[in-house]
């Protein structure tokens, strides 16, 4: 009876286990929807009482279950981007282009080595390119364009273009160094 007993508790502890470490991406993604500002309600169906995030809007899984797209991009959410993005370990695409999203890159988002495409642009992202994007050889689109970022485009991220598999990088409208919109403005403290 006791040997039943045991069978059983450990088995339910075994389970439990296992939805709990399923859910890790749905704890990191409702995480991300608690720092936005969501005005149009786009994240209503993002609830943490669900067992996965695979039946949220805007959240595509393989079949295995793991996120694999997150795809908000004209959304209107404003807000910061967390550092716990950094976790979800088998995305391959980012897609949070022309909302309003504020404050830096986390530098964690250089873990996403599944990463395909990083579409950030036409936000209000500040600070710099953090250089650990330099280590997604997978990248193939990288596009941070029309945002306020300042510093330059470090070797890390333009070496992607020759040992990765880059195909595109776009950081036009930013405040870059050696940038068109930056020469520009430093001619006209000049003349």
């Amino acid at each position: 009876m006791v040997t039943h007993f045991a069978v059983a508790l450990l088995t339910s502890l075994l389970a439990l286990a296992i939805l709990a470490s399923c859910n890790v991406e749905g704890d990191i993604l409702y995480a991300q929807r608690q720092a936005w500002e969501d005005p149009n309600n786009v994240l209503q169906s993002w609830d943490p009482t669900l067992p996965d995030p695979c039946t949220w809007f805007h959240v595509f899984c393989s079949s295995d279950g793991s996120v694999v797209r997150v795809d908000l991009g004209k959304a209107g959410i404003s807000g910061p981007l967390i550092p716990e993005l950094g976790g979800l370990q088998h995305l391959q695409y980012l897609e949070l282009y022309a909302n309003n999203i504020t404050g830096s890159i986390p530098a964690t988002l250089g873990n996403l080595t599944s990463l395909i495409t990083l579409h950030l642009y036409d936000n209000l992202l500040t600070g710099a390119i953090p250089a650990s994007l330099g280590a997604i050889r997978t990248l193939r689109y990288l596009r941070l364009n029309g945002n306020m970022l300042t510093g330059t485009v470090l070797p890390e991220i333009l070496s992607l273009v020759l040992v990765g598999n880059l195909a595109e990088l776009n950081v036009a409208k930013n405040n870059l160094e050696g940038t068109v919109r930056s020469s520009r403005r430093r001619r006209d403290r000049y003349q």
